[in-house]
């Protein structure tokens, strides 16, 4: 990732913690890599927490295909004491948002689309910078061993 879509990325997160009051907030891709944490994650096994919302996404997009959807873009799991907002981004990332009763659902979910919104323009920077970089990369793999001895001679 490059450092300044990484400071964006980081910043939404960030932003989407304090304006949502939430415990903390995950960003994880599809694959169950984790992008960006923030807020009380220190208990939390951020491994495990990726790759099983990566599989619970997963699984939900098994469920939504059988009923004739697309796939379903947002999960909430109620528990005793802390609460799941899970959300797919721009088809390609996931945001987790833990919070407790100092929030709530609709606080979250409006904030939750805010930041959905800015973390799809950074994403799709992202991509658009990879894209061009491999493009570039492609360019120098076409120039053979002959062309560099006549740049050089």
């Amino acid at each position: 990732m490059y450092e300044e879509e990484n400071r964006e990325i980081k910043a939404v997160v960030e932003r989407l913690l304090r304006d949502a009051n939430a415990k903390c907030v995950y960003l994880v891709d599809k694959d169950g890599q984790l992008i960006s944490a923030s807020g009380e994650t220190k208990n939390i096994d951020a491994t495990s927490l990726a790759s099983l919302t990566a599989g619970n996404i997963a699984a939900t997009g098994g469920l939504a295909k059988l009923i004739g959807e697309k796939e379903f873009s947002i999960l909430f799991h109620e528990g005793e004491r802390d609460n799941l907002h899970i959300s797919v981004v721009g088809q390609r990332v996931i945001l987790v948002v833990i919070f407790d009763k100092r929030s709530s659902l609709g606080l979250v979910r409006l904030r939750v689309k805010r930041a959905s919104e800015e973390l799809s323009k950074s994403i799709q920077k992202l991509l658009d910078r990879m894209a061009a970089g491999a493009e570039n990369e492609n360019l120098l793999k076409e120039i053979t061993d002959d062309d560099i001895e006549r740049l050089f001679h």
